[in-house]
């Protein structure tokens, strides 16, 4: 074995590879050179301080952050000529600029983006809902709970959310004063004509027609406005609960003249307890207006609050003459016929409407 780590020449098998033998030897005699080159210049004080060698940053970094362990354990030493030296004098590594200290093109310059603001707070917007003649309260809601959802998501870019109050009106019906109720006789002989859950906003009397107990329903209206903080924006109402609203709507106008008397104190308590505020809207589901001559200035002159009217194609309980009757004594109403009876259409295709004509009200006053 020579020192070149092969066989002697003779010993090669292949006298095909045996001319090779000579370029191969002074392939690894240069190798060998240049590897002990790189190792003299690495050892050398030039190259420790060098910016090419990554070692040399680390170490820089290291002992100007006093992470050296072997810096912070030395004693104190005098001060040497090269420390007195002044500043301009002394040689001193400088670090190489990493990524992430380097601003990009353009990036020095460009103003720095205001924090978003905080969304404005969202604001109720309080509507009365009002039942028809032997209904509740609590049952107006079942039928027309469709209606709070799709509001609530037509209102949001607004910041409003539909607030949805259902008072029951205060004048209980029997049974013998519903339509098409028929009474059944009683195993004692008696009949099943007691209280029920039904309930009215006026009674009308058959034989001169005036509307009874008008003032009780009026002042129930009163109190419960006057328990909602801010009063109320707006009013829905279905079939009489239809015509209390437009009746509401009018009477709550500023400027409108009310006929004086003890009958029409209620005006003044729901104009109280609405703040003097007039209501933004009223829409009025199979209305009708009220033909008692003392109600006459409630449409004279015709009612100012906006107002949209749904009436039936196929209402057999609330003639459409009536229906028209109302919408004649407002002043720009806004009138929806869809092809049902006598409920409240709450499918999206009926809903649409009355979000948009909502909506706009709304709009207008903000």
């Amino acid at each position: 074995m020579s020192w070149f780590g092969v066989a002697p020449f003779k010993k090669f098998p292949a006298p095909v590879l045996r001319p090779m033998a000579p370029f191969f030897a002074a392939g690894l005699v240069i190798a060998y050179g240049i590897n002990a080159a790189q190792n003299s210049m690495m050892a050398g004080d030039e190259w420790k301080n060098d910016p090419r060698n990554k070692k040399a940053a680390i170490r820089f970094f290291t002992t100007k952050m006093g992470d050296n362990p072997a810096q912070q354990s030395a004693p104190a030493l005098a001060p040497s000529a090269s420390d007195s030296a002044p500043a301009s004098a002394s040689t001193s590594t400088t670090p190489l600029p990493t990524p992430s200290s380097t601003p990009k093109p353009g990036q020095q310059n460009r103003p720095q983006r205001p924090p978003k603001p905080a969304p404005p707070p969202k604001k109720e917007l309080k509507i009365l809902m009002l039942h028809g003649y032997t209904q509740s309260g609590p049952l107006f809601r079942a039928k027309t709970r469709a209606l709070e959802k799709l509001m609530a998501k037509a209102l949001a870019p607004l910041n409003l959310v539909p607030a949805l109050i259902y008072p029951t009106a205060p004048n209980r019906l029997s049974a013998r004063d519903i339509p098409g109720f028929e009474i059944k006789e009683s195993e004692e002989g008696g009949d099943e004509g007691g209280e029920i859950d039904s309930w009215a906003w006026w009674r009308r009397d058959e034989a001169s027609g005036e509307y009874r107990f008008l003032e009780e329903g009026m002042e129930r209206l009163a109190e419960v406005i006057a328990e909602v903080e801010g009063g109320v924006d707006g009013v829905v109402g279905f079939s009489q609960g239809g015509s209390v609203a437009a009746v509401l709507a009018s009477a709550m106008e500023e400027g409108r003249s009310v006929p004086e008397g003890e009958k029409w104190e209620w005006v003044r308590k729901v104009r109280e307890a609405n703040g003097g505020r007039g209501l933004k809207f009223a829409v009025v589901y199979s209305g009708f207006w009220a033909p008692p001559q003392e109600l006459g200035w409630v449409y004279e002159p015709k009612v100012r609050t906006p107002t949209l009217h749904y009436l039936g194609s196929l209402d057999t309980v609330v003639e459409e003459g009536r229906s028209r009757g109302l919408v004649e004594r407002c002043e720009e109403p806004v009138v929806v016929v869809h092809p049902g009876g006598h409920y409240v259409p709450v499918s999206k295709e009926w809903v649409m409407p009355l979000v948009g004509f909502v909506r706009k009200c709304v709009e207008a006053k903000l």
